[in-house]
C-alpha cells in the first residue's frame, strides 16, 4: 500500500522509552528469589516530589530551578546516572512497601519512598525529578526512574479498595494491592492519552498553546482516551474538539510513559487541510497556528522552551523540552524533506 503524503517515522525512540530492564513478572511472585537476592539488590529511593539522587559526567549549570524542565534543557548537562543504595538499608528482607522494578545485568532493582540520607553524606541539591532530568539520564536510569515514579504514584493514591472501601496493602512485590475486607486485588493504573502531530502532508505543521502555558510556548495536540474509544477515534475527536478541523491518514508513531501522575502517551501523526480556518476550543486552547518546516527547524536550532532567541531574531515558537515525546515527534517531522 502506498504511504500517504508526508508519512514519516520517529528518528529516535522517545527518551523515556529507552528501557533496558527485565520486568520478569514471575519474580514478583517468587518470595524465595526476592529474599535470596536481597543482599545484592539495589534500591532507587524517590522522595514525595518524585526526585532521586543523580550523578553526572558533566553536571548541569547550577542556575536551574528545581523541576524546571526549561532550565534543565538549557543547562547542557550530560551522562546522568541514578545513584542507588544497597537494598539492605531497608532491612534484612524486602519490606512490604518496597517495589521490585526488575533486573539489569543480573542485579535486582527495587524502589521505595524516602529522603536524602544526610548522615551518609547525600546532598539534597543533587536530587532531581524525572520531568527535569529524564532526558539526560542513561538508558538504565531512565527506565528505573520512570517505573519508580509511576508505580509509587499509584501506591500513594490506592490506599483504599475501589469496590468496598476497605484499606489495601501491597502485594506481589508492590505490583498489586489487596483489600482487607474481601481480598480484592487492584493493579497499577495507566491512563492512555493520544498525542498527535498534525501536518498538511507537505511543509506545514499545526501547533497549539494551552492557556496556562507561558506566551509563545507551543506543542502538538493531545488528549485522554475515553472509555470504549479506540485510539484512532480519539485522535479524530480530540483534534476536532481542540481546533475544529478534521484529520485523515492517522498513523501510529510510538509511545512513552508520562507518569505525571500515570499517563501513557501514544504518539500519532495525521494530515489535515491547512486552508480550513482553525477554531481553538475556549478555555482549552489559547491559540493554534500552522508553521512551516523551515520555521520549526529554526526554532529547534534556537533551543528549548523558555530560551530567548538571539537579538533581532523573531520568535516563532518555544518548543517542548527534550523529555517529552512531543519533542521527539517534532524533531522527526522536521528531519523530513529537503
Amino acid at each position: 500500500m502506498t504511504p500517504p503524503p508526508g508519512d514519516f517515522e520517529l528518528v529516535d525512540p522517545p527518551v523515556l522509552s529507552r528501557g533496558v530492564m527485565d520486568r520478569d513478572e514471575q519474580l514478583r511472585f517468587d518470595t524465595g528469589y526476592q529474599r535470596r537476592t536481597w543482599r545484592q539488590a539495589r534500591l532507587v529511593v524517590v522522595d514525595e516530589n518524585g526526585r532521586t539522587a543523580v550523578s553526572w559526567e558533566t553536571r548541569p549549570e547550577a542556575t536551574f530551578r528545581e523541576s524546571d524542565a526549561a532550565a534543565w534543557d538549557s543547562a547542557a548537562g550530560s551522562g546522568g546516572t541514578i545513584v542507588t543504595r544497597a537494598a539492605t538499608t531497608l532491612g534484612d528482607e524486602p519490606p512490604p512497601d518496597a517495589v521490585l522494578l526488575g533486573a539489569a545485568e543480573g542485579i535486582p532493582y527495587w524502589t521505595a519512598r524516602g529522603k536524602p540520607d544526610l548522615l551518609a553524606g547525600e546532598d539534597p541539591s543533587e536530587w532531581a525529578d524525572l520531568r527535569a532530568a529524564g532526558a539526560w539520564l542513561d538508558d538504565l536510569g531512565s527506565a528505573l526512574l520512570t517505573a519508580s515514579v509511576a508505580v509509587l504514584n499509584w501506591h500513594d493514591t490506592a490506599g483504599f479498595c475501589a469496590r468496598d472501601g476497605s484499606p489495601t496493602h501491597p502485594h506481589n512485590a508492590g505490583w498489586a494491592r489487596r483489600c482487607e475486607a474481601h481480598g480484592h486485588e487492584e493493579y497499577p493504573r495507566t491512563d492512555p492519552s493520544m498525542i498527535c502531530l498534525v501536518h498538511d502532508g507537505a511543509d506545514r505543521v499545526l501547533l497549539a498553546r494551552q492557556p496556562v502555558w507561558p506566551e509563545g510556548r507551543y506543542s502538538v495536540l493531545a488528549g485522554f482516551v475515553e472509555s470504549g474509544e479506540s485510539l484512532e477515534a480519539c485522535v479524530h475527536r480530540e483534534v476536532s474538539e481542540e481546533v475544529g478541523i478534521a484529520v485523515r491518514d492517522v498513523r501510529y508513531l510510538g509511545s512513552q510513559a508520562w507518569p505525571f501522575p500515570r499517563s501513557l502517551m501514544l504518539g500519532f501523526h495525521a494530515t489535515a487541510d491547512a486552508n480550513i480556518p482553525l477554531n481553538p476550543a475556549d478555555g482549552e486552547i489559547a491559540d493554534a497556528l500552522w508553521i512551516t518546516r523551515a520555521d520549526l527547524r529554526a526554532a529547534l536550532r534556537r533551543g528549548d522552551w523558555g530560551e530567548s532567541p538571539p537579538e533581532g531574531e523573531r520568535t516563532v515558537v518555544l518548543l517542548p523540552g527534550k523529555v517529552s515525546i512531543a519533542r521527539t515527534m517534532l524533531e522527526s517531522w522536521a528531519a523530513q524533506g529537503d
